[in-house]
């Protein structure tokens, strides 16, 4: 998995990339994500990568030349995915995160201000990305996120491969709760099943109780895995 990260806070994301399992995966060589400054693609001797929006209003927008100027250096005429981040992009999902992990090349454009240039997303970018229903400061964290929620499916990246098998919305249903050492811990305890070495009634109830914890906290996600059963 090969990955660049455009950023005019390089320093943001590659501080962000240093820890974890993304960390580990990149000084092992399973992953190649790279940043760059998108100051570094400007041609004015200021650097200025912003300017104020057509038609007035508030903020100021990221210009289209360096991010063209970036994708098209980085690319290197080669075929790549052009991720923008954005807000109003399309939801983060486990189906997209394992889609851009199997892509040879992703490149991962860093919003900023009051948003980017419509010419990028139109004419640059292969896809826009959103991690939440919420604006942050930039795109830079949602870079992280989407690098780091994307890893998780190449190989090599997380030890247990069954551990990726089973997150949370893997089966389209939250996670069970887990419980470790010490079985008894101020009177709490551990569910006696979970004990029992009955492997057989550990998957039940581990079942049963993914189900009870997405009905009560996300029963949107049921409704949709029941729509998408009705489509097949």
């Amino acid at each position: 998995m090969k990955v660049d990260i455009v950023s005019i806070f390089p320093r943001m994301v590659e501080a962000g990339l240093r820890e974890g399992v993304v960390g580990r995966a990149i000084e092992a060589g399973i992953i190649d994500v790279r940043v760059h400054d998108l100051r570094s693609f400007t041609t004015d001797r200021h650097h200025v990568v912003d300017d104020s929006p057509f038609g007035g209003g508030p903020g100021m927008v990221l210009k289209p030349e360096p991010l063209f100027a970036a994708v098209e250096a980085i690319a290197a005429g080669r075929q790549a995915t052009v991720v923008l981040t954005s807000p109003d992009g399309k939801g983060l999902t486990p189906d997209i995160a394992r889609r851009l992990s199997a892509q040879e090349h992703v490149i991962i454009l860093c919003g900023r201000y009051e948003g980017v240039d419509e010419r990028v997303r139109e004419h640059l970018a292969t896809e826009v990305i959103s991690i939440g229903d919420y604006v942050l400061s930039g795109g830079e964290l949602a870079a992280l996120v989407i690098v780091d929620a994307a890893a998780r499916f190449v190989p090599g990246v997380v030890g247990d491969d069954e551990s990726v098998a089973n997150d949370t919305f893997s089966q389209g249903l939250l996670d069970y709760p887990q419980y470790t050492r010490p079985a008894e811990f101020r009177g709490y305890q551990v569910p006696q099943v979970l004990l029992s070495g009955h492997h057989a009634e550990i998957e039940r109830w581990r079942r049963q109780q993914a189900l009870e914890r997405t009905r009560r906290h996300r029963p949107d996600l049921l409704e949709r895995t029941a729509k998408e059963g009705e489509k097949s």
